[in-house]
């Protein structure tokens, strides 16, 4: 049992597969949990997905096309001329997809239900193709491909890093160097990166975190995680992040850009738990030196921002190592 126990938050940013959920924030709970941490966890890609995918979510997203000065495709007129049947059905269609309300499948297979885009262009015979036993898998065919003809509207317009499962993602696998992400990040936000910000403001709310974690399997998780991170700096400097995952394991193992640690402090490589206990036995007996002072107020880690150096962590701690952009 520690001593002192900051409250920690861990985060999976967008976005992962929505109907897998990513182990790795579980896993580092329990083990944290089971040693006496006070820990917590949420998943930022599904709350924004289902803020997005919500009647007042497109509703946001409909009026800033219609402000906006996009060049439109075909695709994306016709679907603005469709936006009453989307407000309409995205509620129930969003509670089928959830097994909330089954009952939904005849309508979806049988009637015209869901409205159609470009996705529905090319539909081969689903009768075939799942047989008379499938209708509710056929209806999830039929009302995925709904979302992604929404996915595409967005893609086109308001979010063009959005994605199920690739959100962002060129802007980590293209970077020669960190000043694409860095520029993103430093852009005003905007609509998807507003609602992702008005989740977290929520959830910071009610957990009121000293450390947050930041899981980044993939490379489409990277600028969700940076965009939480910065906005976590900017509300409270002194909250301790931390990032781990298999996108840092293998990319940013080498890395040399200082502004990376502007919103991360330590970086853990290699499986989570020991690092993450290591850290926290540092920051633990960092606090300690400054009783007087909370885990809000007190110095804990080195940055940027503070006159130290970035910090990576796996094994070797207090010792903080610079690393960079590799």
């Amino acid at each position: 049992m520690p001593t002192v126990s900051p409250r920690i938050l861990l985060l999976t940013p967008p976005l992962t597969q929505l109907n897998t959920p990513y182990p790795a924030t579980a896993y580092i709970k329990g083990f944290l949990g089971g040693r006496g941490y006070a820990v917590t966890q949420a998943d930022m890609g599904l709350r924004l997905v289902l803020r997005l995918f919500s009647v007042e979510g497109l509703k946001q997203v409909f009026a800033e096309i219609e402000a906006g000065d996009f060049d439109l495709s075909d695709n994306a007129k016709r679907m603005l001329r469709l936006q009453n049947r989307y407000l309409a059905t995205i509620t129930p269609v969003i509670r089928f997809l959830q097994n909330k309300d089954l009952t939904l499948a005849p309508r979806i297979c049988h009637g015209r239900f869901l409205p159609e885009a470009s996705r529905f262009d090319n539909v081969a015979d689903l009768e075939t193709a799942f047989g008379t036993m499938g209708l509710t898998d056929q209806a999830r065919h039929l009302a995925t491909l709904y979302l992604e003809d929404l996915a595409d509207l967005i893609k086109e317009t308001v979010g063009p890093h959005f994605g199920f499962s690739r959100y962002a993602e060129k802007l980590a696998m293209s970077a020669t160097s960190f000043d694409p992400l860095h520029e993103a990040l430093q852009a005003a936000p905007g609509l998807l990166d507003r609602m992702l910000l008005e989740e977290l403001a929520a959830v910071l709310a009610q957990e009121q975190p000293e450390v947050v974690g930041f899981t980044v399997p993939f490379p489409g998780n990277l600028y969700g995680a940076l965009r939480l991170a910065k906005r976590i700096k900017e509300i409270s400097p002194t909250t301790v992040t931390i990032m781990g995952g298999g996108y840092p394991n293998t990319e940013l193992r080498t890395i040399q850009e200082p502004r990376f640690f502007d919103y991360i402090d330590f970086l853990t490589l290699d499986d989570g738990e020991g690092p993450w206990l290591r850290l926290l036995e540092y920051l633990t007996a960092q606090k300690g030196r400054h009783a007087e002072s909370g885990w809000g107020t007190s110095p804990l880690t080195p940055s940027p921002k503070r006159g130290g150096t970035g910090s990576a962590a796996n094994v070797r701690l207090p010792s903080p190592r610079e690393r960079g952009w590799g």
